[in-house]
């Protein structure tokens, strides 16, 4: 199987996508900043046609977040990439109509304003569901539709902390640690789309559209897995225990000879055994503690020094090479430069080569998995701010006279 395809963009405003699995399905996206926008994307990737949403004086904070190039943001041509942007004041009457008249013909929308913004502007579930009954209203915010946080800002920072993630991430004498990306956005992104998908698998049974409430604080909640169970059943408070994990060992980062590092894991015990035998002691895999990943875990200063011992002897390639032909688990510490050259992201295409218009030839993260009959596959990368209200508003039906009284009215 080959991977994911990047094509060249066009020059001027997309054209209906390639077949892929999602062609046929329009999302309208209203969202920023992260979460909506990346459900979005994932779904564009697919074949469904993206329309992006932005006002007209107030684009996507992600346009300037971050490094840019020439003026030009580079996570928005991540972000905003297979989309189609349009400007739309919704809050004025001109705007307002010409959203309707999109969600009567668009599958799913796409928002992440606060609970009861939609509804001042009239536009809630009761007026987008009678403009299409099919319709996929998907809302995403930091703390849900109700409850007495809704109405509050809402970041993945908030997801983090709330969660418990932060609170056992980092090294046990230091201070809880906050990933420094969007962690908690980029695992509601993943689960949105999820949520999306469905949604309309249920639409599919029965013709219907309904409400998708998504909240930052619960996929993230989800992903850390059972410490919510270990609490409720034996009042266990999981803690920060920095690389090491409370439930196997060895498990960490060690420094090599040549100043690198490599993380090992030993979840299975069949590796655990591997990784003592090629670091020269075979005597502790005999210990009756080491039976068990919790007992090991109770004897991790024993097992890091005999494990980082040896790997400080010796260069990052060597110690990779050794635990390849030991089969036992290993991978180095990368950071993007590696990520690049790394033969296995290659192997695979997970970076895609892009050309844009604005930037020239573009290397960013191809699309999420590989489908054997209907591949993904990046069209174009984030366009310019508006860049095709006119081509999309007048495919729905609106003239040169009516662009032009939205314009007036500051609408568009």
């Amino acid at each position: 199987m080959t991977g994911p395809a990047a094509t060249t963009p066009p020059a001027g405003p997309p054209t209906s996508p390639p077949d892929g699995p999602l062609t046929g399905l329009r999302v309208l996206d209203l969202a920023t900043l992260f979460a909506g926008p990346m459900a979005a994307t994932l779904l564009g990737d697919f074949g469904a046609e993206v329309i992006k949403v932005e006002h007209p004086e107030r684009p996507d904070p992600s346009r300037g977040h971050g490094p840019s190039k020439d003026g030009v943001g580079l996570w928005w041509k991540h972000l905003g990439r297979n989309k189609r942007t349009i400007t739309l004041n919704l809050s004025t009457p001109g705007g307002r109509a010409t959203l309707l008249r999109l969600a009567a013909s668009a599958d799913v929308i796409v928002e992440n304003f606060r609970p009861g913004t939609l509804e001042k502007w009239d536009l809630g579930w009761e007026e987008l569901s009678a403009a299409n009954p099919r319709l996929v209203l998907t809302r995403v915010t930091g703390f849900g539709q109700f409850g007495p946080y809704a109405h509050r800002p809402g970041f993945g920072t908030l997801a983090e902390a709330m969660s418990g993630f932060a609170a056992i991430t980092g090294e046990p004498d230091a201070p809880p640690v906050l990933p420094p990306f969007g962690l908690a956005d980029s695992i509601a992104g993943l689960a949105t789309a999820y949520a999306v998908m469905t949604a309309l698998a249920a639409r599919d049974r029965t013709g219907e559209g309904q409400v998708v409430d998504m909240a930052l604080i619960e996929p993230i909640l989800m992903v850390l897995g059972p410490h919510l169970l270990w609490y409720d059943q034996l009042g266990h408070v999981q803690k920060r225990t920095g690389n090491r994990s409370a439930n196997n060992a060895p498990r960490n980062t060690y420094r090599t000879a040549d100043g690198t590092w490599v993380a090992v894991s030993t979840s299975a015990q069949s590796v655990a055994e591997r990784v003592l035998r090629l670091v020269g002691r075979p005597e502790l895999i005999d210990e009756p503690w080491f039976a068990t990943g919790a007992e090991r875990a109770a004897h991790t200063d024993v097992l890091d020094e005999a494990v980082g011992t040896w790997i400080a002897a010796r260069p990052r390639t060597e110690v990779l090479a050794a635990f390849e032909k030991a089969e036992a688990a290993v991978a180095p510490v990368q950071d993007v430069r590696d990520v690049m050259a790394d033969p296995q992201y290659q192997a695979l295409g997970t970076i895609a080569a892009v050309d844009d218009p604005e930037l020239g030839a573009l290397r960013m993260q191809n699309v999420l998995f590989r489908l054997s009959a209907t591949p993904g596959a990046i069209r174009w990368a984030g366009r310019p701010h508006g860049a095709d209200t006119e081509s999309v508003l007048t495919e729905l039906g609106l003239t040169g006279a009516d662009l032009a009284a939205l314009r007036a009215e500051g609408a568009l």
